[in-house]
C-alpha cells in the first residue's frame, strides 16, 4: 500500500486546503495528538515505501537496523522498548535481517535471543549509510518553517514527551462489558 502524499490529505478536491484539516487542526478535542499523527504518517508514509521498494525492507526491518546503528549491540527487547513495535513482530523482523546478512548475534546464545547484542554487518552498515541521508532530508524539509531555536524548542519539548510515556500510554479505562 502506497502512503498518500501531505499535498493529498491536506487539500481538498479543488486544491484548497480541506475544511476538515481545518477542523482537525483547530477545533479538534485531541489537536497535538492529530498534529502528531499527521506528521508521522507525512514522514514515515513515503520514506518506509521507498525504503521497500528501493532495498526490499519492512518498517519493522528498517526500524531494527536504524535502531542498531544508532546504538550497536542492542537487543531485541531493546529495540521493541524504544520503537513500540510487538516483540513477535521485531522477531521476524530480526530473523530476515539476520538472513539477509544485514545484522548478527553476538553473545553468548544460551541467554536467549532476545538478550544477545545485535549488530549491523559490514553490508548492514552500508546500507544505512546510504539510507539514513534521505531520512535526515525528510526531516529537515518538515522542519523547515522552524527557526533554528524553535527546532530546539520543540525537540526538547517531544523529547520530555517520549521520557514520560511509560507513565500514560497504557493507562486507558477498563471497556464496559456491554459497549458495542
Amino acid at each position: 500500500m502506497t502512503a498518500a502524499s501531505p499535498d493529498t490529505l491536506a487539500q481538498d478536491t479543488t486544491g484548497s486546503p480541506s475544511a476538515m484539516l481545518d477542523a482537525k487542526l483547530w477545533d479538534n478535542p485531541c489537536p497535538i495528538s492529530f498534529r502528531l499523527n499527521y506528521l508521522g504518517l507525512c514522514y514515515n508514509g513515503m520514506l518506509y515505501d521507498w525504503i521497500r521498494d528501493a532495498h526490499g525492507l519492512s518498517r519493522p526491518e528498517y526500524v531494527c537496523l536504524y535502531s542498531l546503528a544508532l546504538s550497536p549491540g542492542g537487543t531485541a527487547r531493546d529495540i521493541s522498548r524504544t520503537s513500540g513495535f510487538p516483540k513477535n513482530t521485531l522477531s521476524r523482523a530480526i530473523k530476515a535481517l539476520e538472513k539477509r546478512g544485514l545484522i548478527e548475534r553476538r553473545g553468548e546464545a544460551d541467554i536467549g535471543a532476545r538478550s544477545q547484542a545485535l549488530h549491523l554487518s559490514p553490508t548492514g552498515q552500508t546500507l544505512f549509510d546510504e539510507t539514513v541521508d534521505v531520512f535526515a532530508g525528510q526531516e529537515s524539509r518538515m522542519l523547515a518553517a522552524l527557526d533554528p531555536a524553535e527546532r530546539q524548542i520543540l525537540s526538547g519539548l517531544l523529547s520530555k514527551l517520549v521520557v514520560k510515556a511509560p507513565d500514560w500510554a497504557a493507562d486507558l479505562p477498563s471497556p464496559k462489558k456491554d459497549a458495542p
